[in-house]
């Protein structure tokens, strides 16, 4: 097992938290904790460590996922469910995965349960059908979500919901609102979720949902982020979009914080020196926010004794430094990867993996690559907590630049589907018309109809495509899916010209090469693997990995830094000895790589490749 109690000292036993551990939002924390932040910010590892403390406290506490790709199950050791299961070593502490596809079957039987008895078996898959789509996955993911809030939590003195990356939750935490307001005298339900979707007797939960989110006596927004500019910044926008949805009571954790302790080790004080940099550049809104500040650890968030000692600094001794590990010697930089792709005069690059392990630096360093050997780029992406423009922050010719924005998106579908339905129907019918267009279904089916026309425009030319965090991308893959199945039943048999749907350009390897970006951590490697595993299901291969912000044959000596090579060394293993057919390394730097010339020389003199085929 990849756990080994992480590397902690065997001879030591972390005791359990006490309400007078270091975290003060411990102290008096109230009944429901949402843990939020840019991907990659240890959201995770601070949900779980918080839900120990406090079950060790005494207290009955439920932890759940809504993470589409959650990992609640390697870090607490347990195989999960959609329902709670005891965590082994931890009395009074239960865990769940909120499972969307469990819970989309489970709606589906209860919508085709309310219809009338006479019911064809013909109308029955009809129904079923309608709600085969990613707005069936998501309201009903979202009922099992807004029902803990309305009461079916009851049992537990605590619930801690550990949530998906930034733009995904927001997302989340707006349909309580969004749902409410559509079904405020709507008497028809949505059409996108099926003509029996019974989504009016939902409208109480929606409103306790609500209630609950709102009263900052019964919950909390607990705004995870790093000593980075960047998830600084996002934040403080997340602060602002909550405020906005009416969630004032909110507390900041910044995560991971590093102390250098060799004053002649170069990279750890060049670390120290950006954290202390992005601190002193905190945002007023969130410097007045109650706040902890937890240091990095010398090891990987797995297994109890490792969470336990992110609540309590003193329960772990550093393990013994590793020697310090270096990269190939025939390494080469990530422009071979950009040359082979550049063989080509068009194509799609979709780079996915786990939110903060650099997704959009590696997609906008390879966009840059290919605009500097003539091609016609066009970069974008699915992300809604989008960073192109900042990691970017400039322009080339031949290099397009956009995002896909879930309103602009949202509002152009709505004008089309209104001139072409819409144009022969009476004032009444338009009204109608446009009221079923404003269920908050319609942005999925917006966002999914962008992406489909994104991909399209690889036929002519290159698009690279930043995709959102691993679970927010799964929902739109199985958008594609749907679609597919959609548009292959509708011409089966039919003399008309083959269709091309998206899945299937999508699964042409000579179409789209797919790159999974992770860093070398037990974490991001496993939400790798099994990303790379759901794409072979719907037979889509990735062609590469890429393995970003690895400290190997950087020369630190910092006991903390030096402790961390011993895990680094075991993932680059996993990946270059069978996960990856291809893999590329990209050495940590002392500065984010930000702007073209950095992002440049990224591709020039950063990445090498290892392992198999490299």
């Amino acid at each position: 097992m990849l756990h080994e109690e992480l590397r902690l000292n065997p001879m030591h036993d972390p005791k359990p938290v006490s309400p007078s551990a270091p975290l003060s939002l411990l102290r008096d924390p109230p009944r429901f904790l949402f843990f939020t932040g840019k991907g990659g910010v240890g959201k995770t590892s601070l949900a779980c460590a918080c839900a120990l403390a406090l079950a060790d406290a005494g207290k009955r506490v439920l932890l759940v996922s809504t993470d589409p790709a959650s990992n609640l199950d390697e870090m607490l050791g347990v195989a999960l469910s959609d329902r709670p299961r005891a965590v082994p070593g931890a009395p009074g502490l239960d865990a769940l995965n909120i499972d969307p596809e469990a819970a989309a079957e489970a709606y589906r039987q209860r919508v085709i349960a309310q219809m009338p008895d006479d019911s064809s078996q013909a109308d029955r898959g009809t129904v079923r059908e309608q709600l085969s789509g990613a707005c069936t996955t998501e309201i009903a993911a979202f009922d099992e979500f807004i029902g803990l809030l309305a009461g079916d939590a009851q049992g537990y003195d605590h619930v801690v919901f550990d949530t998906a990356p930034t733009g995904h939750t927001l997302r989340l935490l707006s349909l309580p609102k969004a749902w409410t307001g559509f079904l405020e005298g709507n008497d028809r339900g949505a059409s996108c979720l099926g003509p029996h979707s019974g989504l009016k007797m939902q409208e109480q939960r929606f409103l306790a949902g609500m209630q609950a989110l709102a009263d900052g006596v019964r919950t909390a927004i607990v705004l995870v982020t790093r000593a980075d500019a960047a998830a600084l910044r996002e934040a403080a926008r997340t602060h602002d979009e909550l405020r906005a949805l009416g969630l004032a009571n909110q507390r900041l954790v910044v995560n991971a914080v590093f102390r250098a302790s060799a004053a002649d080790d170069a990279v750890a004080a060049a670390l120290q020196a950006l954290g202390d940099e992005a601190l002193a550049a905190l945002p007023d809104s969130l410097r007045r926010l109650p706040q902890d500040r937890v240091p990095l650890q010398p090891f990987d968030m797995i297994g109890l004794r490792a969470l336990r000692a992110l609540s309590d600094p003193n329960a772990a001794s550093l393990p013994a430094a590793a020697p310090l590990a270096s990269l190939p010697a025939d390494a080469q930089p990530l422009r071979v990867l950009a040359d082979e792709l550049a063989q080509q005069d068009h194509g799609l690059v979709m780079v996915m993996g786990k939110g903060g392990v650099g997704k959009t630096t590696i997609a906008a360093a390879l966009a840059l690559a290919l605009a500097a050997r003539g091609k016609t780029v066009h970069l974008s992406t699915t992300d809604p907590a989008a960073h192109l423009a900042a990691t970017l922050d400039g322009s080339v010719p031949g290099l397009q630049v956009d995002r896909i924005d879930p309103a602009a998106e949202t509002q152009r579908y709505v004008d089309k589907i209104m001139a072409s339905r819409g144009r022969e129907l009476d004032d009444a019918g338009r009204a109608l018309l446009l009221e079923d267009l404003r269920s908050p279904c319609t942005e999925e089916v917006a966002v999914f109809h962008a992406f489909s026309r994104i991909v399209g425009e690889a036929r002519s030319a290159f698009v690279v495509l930043d995709t959102a965090p691993t679970g927010h991308t799964l929902l739109l893959m199985d958008a594609t899916g749907a679609y597919h199945r959609q548009m292959t039943r509708e011409f089966e048999g039919s003399s008309a010209a083959r269709i091309v749907t998206p899945l299937m350009r999508l699964q042409d390897p000579q179409y789209t090469r797919i790159v999974l970006v992770t860093l070398p951590e037990v974490t991001p490697v496993s939400e790798a693997a099994a990303l790379q595993d759901d794409l072979r299901r719907a037979r889509i291969e990735p062609c590469a990995w890429v393995v970003n912000r690895s400290l190997a044959a950087s020369g630190t000596h910092d006991p903390v830094l030096a402790a961390r090579l011993a895990g680094e060394a075991q993932q680059l293993a996993r990946v270059t000895g069978g996960l990856a057919r291809r893999a590329y390394v990209v050495p940590w730097v002392p500065r984010p790589p930000v702007g073209v010339a950095a992002l440049s020389k990224l591709v020039d003199d950063g990445t090498v490749p290892v392992g198999p085929g490299g």
